[in-house]
C-alpha cells in the first residue's frame, strides 16, 4: 500500500510553479492570467473558486474572479467569455459549474477558446485528449496522474 502525502506534494508543486511563473515574468515581463466566472452563490462553488484564486495567487499568476448573480442572462455570460477570449492578458478561463438551469452549459463550454479552456471541457480538447493528441487535460485527472507518477515505487 502506498500512502501519498497530498499536502506535501501540493506544496512542492506550488513551489515549482512559482519558480516557473517567476521565470516567465523575468523573461517576458508577463505572467499567465486565470479568470474564473462564478455564477450564483452556491457555497461549494464559492469555496472551490476561492481556493483556486488563492492557489493562483500563491504561484504568482494574475487571478481574477468575475461574479454574476444566478439571474444573469446567458448572453451576458457568453459575451464576457468572448471578451476574455480576445484578452491577451488572460491565459486561462474557467467557468465554475454547475450553472443555473436557464444557462446552457454546452453553449458556455463551446464559447471558451480551446486554447484558454482550463477545465479541458471544450469539444476540441475532449476530442484531442481521447484521440491521443495534444489538448488541455482536466485538472482533477491530471492531478491524480501527477500524484501517482511522483509516488511510483
Amino acid at each position: 500500500m502506498i500512502l501519498i502525502d497530498g499536502k506535501k506534494q501540493s506544496a512542492e508543486l506550488r513551489e515549482e510553479l512559482k519558480t516557473e511563473v517567476d521565470g516567465l515574468r523575468e523573461k517576458y515581463n508577463k505572467v499567465p492570467g486565470l479568470t474564473v466566472i462564478l455564477i450564483g452563490d452556491l457555497a461549494p462553488s464559492q469555496i472551490y473558486v476561492r481556493n483556486k484564486e488563492k492557489s493562483a495567487t500563491q504561484v504568482g499568476l494574475k487571478s481574477e474572479v468575475i461574479k454574476y448573480p444566478d439571474t444573469v442572462d446567458e448572453k451576458t455570460v457568453l459575451d464576457k467569455i468572448e471578451e476574455l477570449n480576445k484578452d491577451e492578458t488572460v491565459s486561462g478561463i474557467l467557468v465554475q459549474l454547475p450553472l443555473p438551469k436557464h444557462i446552457n452549459k454546452q453553449h458556455v463550454i463551446e464559447t471558451i477558446s480551446p486554447h484558454k479552456d482550463v477545465d479541458g471541457l471544450h469539444p476540441m480538447n475532449v476530442g484531442n485528449l481521447s484521440s491521443g493528441y495534444q489538448g488541455s487535460i482536466p485538472c482533477t485527472p491530471l492531478g491524480c496522474y501527477y500524484l501517482l507518477k511522483k509516488n511510483r515505487t
